[in-house]
């Protein structure tokens, strides 16, 4: 679907962990599955981290809890 880097709709839910909103944002806009939808954040999501980790809310390793997929 994506690499991460065609899809920056929804860098700042990425980057503030609003993660359930940014999947919703990213399958409204690809039109496509929740799988899809949650492939594509987490592409963008590792993009992010690598080129803008200070803009972050917080660290990678608090980014995911209390989320499950």
């Amino acid at each position: 679907m994506t690499d991460g880097a065609a899809v920056d709709i929804a860098d700042e839910q990425i980057l503030t962990q609003q993660i359930l909103q940014g999947i919703r944002t990213l399958r409204e806009h690809l039109d496509c599955s929740l799988h899809e939808a949650l492939d594509a954040f987490v592409a963008r999501y590792e993009l992010l981290r690598a080129e803008r980790p200070g803009e972050f809310t917080c660290g990678h390793e608090e980014y995911w809890v209390g989320f499950y997929s």
